[in-house]
């Protein structure tokens, strides 16, 4: 009996030794990775399915350090209050490694609480309200992927300098802004404001509220820039405001020599509306030069094979950046821990198909800032044209935007 005893003890220890070996050659838990975006509006999900493809991308190579990558993703219906309680969850109950995400500057400022609050590495690809950079100043965890608001107007300022130069036909002296009322419209506005005024050039402007978020009535505003006869209308809003803003361009009869809009994203079916014709948008990229690099043709291919679909807006490319950057740094760093994973993300040097290499540096407020370079592209008989930079255009711009009934 006693040996009997002892045999089934040592049995058991053998046992247990085997199981405590055994158990870290099993799959190490995954990283999770957190996503806040706004899954009903086309950049949530361009983005959602770009993050998607390069999480599957990485996980069919074997992950990162051993461990899959789990993306786990909550809508914040482009409202602050689903963001902040998104943020929570991911932060306490799902218990992410890293935030990813964001697109409305207004749902961003709603999360800068609790991002200090958790401290997590953020690398965030909205939120381009310049307050949000204020707000975020020497919070080293922040990285960003999107030009500011006031980055934004510069570049473009410099794209009409240019176009106008090179097209002295086309003026710009005169110019009407019409922006969204949160945070990245009005202070945008204030940028533009001060830019526009430095070249000794007459801006107005005037706010609206979204359909995005309960509007949708901007006839008061097109009836005061159509009274100012802009050289340059401007509306800067969300995709929900495209369609309803041209039909009552329409139906009072505005019709400026440019009319520009400057939403993330276009509706889905915008490109079938005869409304489209000759608006011109701002973007930092789009199918029509997807092979502007290797990157970038590779991603739209990708995209294609996966969902038997396009991406619609530059929330796609630059989605599938965020992952891969944060991935690559994961990688690099070895860990996780936050100190060295902001070391290994201050290294970073990503080709992103969006034509551009994504390195960080400082703006303003923040240490850890990259962009996607802004172009100007208009739609032309259904299909984008890219006007400038000279060097990547596809076409040259329709001038003046036609009236409506010589259309």
């Amino acid at each position: 009996m006693r040996i009997k005893f002892l045999v089934g003890l040592l049995l058991a220890a053998f046992l247990t030794g085997l199981f405590i070996v055994a158990a870290p050659v099993q799959a190490a838990d995954p990283i999770k990775i957190g996503a806040i975006l706004p899954l009903g509006d086309a950049t949530g999900k361009d983005g959602i399915r770009s993050m998607e493809l390069a999480v599957d991308e990485i996980n069919k190579k074997g992950g990162v350090l051993g461990r899959k990558l789990e993306l786990i993703v909550i809508d914040d219906e482009m409202k602050p209050d689903k963001g902040a309680a998104a943020l929570d969850k991911l932060a306490t109950v799902d218990k992410v490694d890293v935030f990813v995400g964001g697109m409305s500057s207004g749902v961003t400022m709603a999360l800068i609480p609790g991002m200090k609050k958790y401290g997590k590495v953020t690398v965030w690809i909205g939120g381009a309200s310049g307050k949000i950079e204020q707000a975020l100043e020497g919070q080293d965890w922040f990285f960003h992927l999107h030009t500011w608001d006031y980055q934004q107007i510069a570049i473009f300022n410099q794209g009409w300098d240019e176009i106008a130069a090179k097209y002295p036909n086309i003026k710009q002296q005169r110019q009407f802004s019409a922006y969204e009322e949160g945070p990245f419209g009005t202070n945008g506005f204030k940028a533009t404001k001060g830019i526009i005024e430095a070249k000794k050039f007459v801006i107005q402007g005037e706010a609206f509220k979204s359909a995005a978020l309960g509007g949708g009535d901007y006839r008061s505003v097109l009836r005061h820039a159509k009274e100012f006869n802009p050289d340059i209308f401007t509306w800067v809003g969300y995709d929900k405001d495209a369609i309803p803003m041209l039909e009552q361009a329409k139906e009072i009869g505005f019709a400026p020599a440019v009319y520009v809009g400057s939403p993330p994203a276009w509706p889905v079916d915008f490109a079938k509306s005869p409304l489209n014709e000759a608006v011109v948008f701002y973007s930092m990229w789009n199918e029509a030069i997807k092979n502007v690099s290797k990157p970038s043709k590779a991603y739209s291919d990708a995209f294609h094979k996966k969902f038997n679909d396009a991406p619609t807006t530059y929330f796609g490319p630059l989605a599938y950046t965020n992952i891969m950057i944060v991935a690559n740094a994961i990688k690099k760093a070895g860990t996780v821990e936050k100190a060295a994973l902001i070391k290994a993300l201050e290294a970073t040097s990503y080709d992103s198909p969006t034509g551009d290499k994504f390195v960080f540096g400082k703006s303003k407020f923040i240490n850890h800032q990259a962009y996607a370079s802004p172009k100007i592209m208009q739609w032309q008989k259904g299909k984008v044209v890219v006007i400038w930079p000279f060097n990547i255009a596809t076409g040259k711009l329709l001038y003046p935007f036609p009236a409506w009934d010589k259309r």
